[in-house]
């Protein structure tokens, strides 16, 4: 199918999974921007969709990337992001890539920081919604008492990043 006359064409959408030490990933994305960083396991597995393009050698720079990261070696990612999602859900999406490694924040916490602090639960889904994990540190943030919440890749993935990151161990 043909963009329309004047109208861009659609990107491809490129996939590929990268194993880990937290199991596999599922990364997705354009020659340009990563889309999607899922877990291939937890409460919220997913798969590629059926129109996405499998191809490893779009994602070689990230992989690497993710590997200095489980081996303690990387703090922050440089990839180029594109997440889908709602103004709010961006606004919480940027907002979790300001809380600097190794450190943890609360929802309202969160909240406060973009300038809400009522919206502690609709900061919650957002992260919850977030489709680049690790990339964009949801696992950074936790409840008001300081306990794990929940977490798509699961609450053990969840404690091991927090401990690679507060440099209680590598995973690699």
């Amino acid at each position: 199918m043909g963009a329309a006359p004047g109208q861009p064409a659609e990107r491809v959408i490129y996939w590929t999974s990268v194993e880990s030490p937290i199991g596999p990933l599922l990364l997705a994305g354009d020659r340009e921007t990563l889309r999607v960083l899922w877990f291939g396991h937890g409460r919220k597995a997913q798969g590629p969709r059926p129109e996405w393009v499998e191809s490893a050698a779009e994602f070689r720079g990230v992989a690497q990337q993710l590997r200095e990261y489980f081996a303690g070696a990387r703090q922050r990612f440089e990839v180029t992001l594109a997440p889908q999602g709602t103004t709010f859900q961006q606004t919480v999406w940027r907002a979790l890539q300001d809380i600097p490694y190794g450190e943890t924040t609360s929802y309202g916490e969160l909240a406060r920081r973009i300038g809400d602090v009522k919206a502690t639960r609709a900061v919650g889904l957002a992260n919850g919604a977030n489709p680049i994990a690790i990339v964009i540190p949801c696992h950074r943030v936790i409840g008001a008492g300081g306990a794990l919440t929940g977490f798509g890749g699961g609450l053990p993935t969840k404690r091991a990043l927090l401990d690679l990151e507060q440099g209680q161990r590598t995973l690699l």
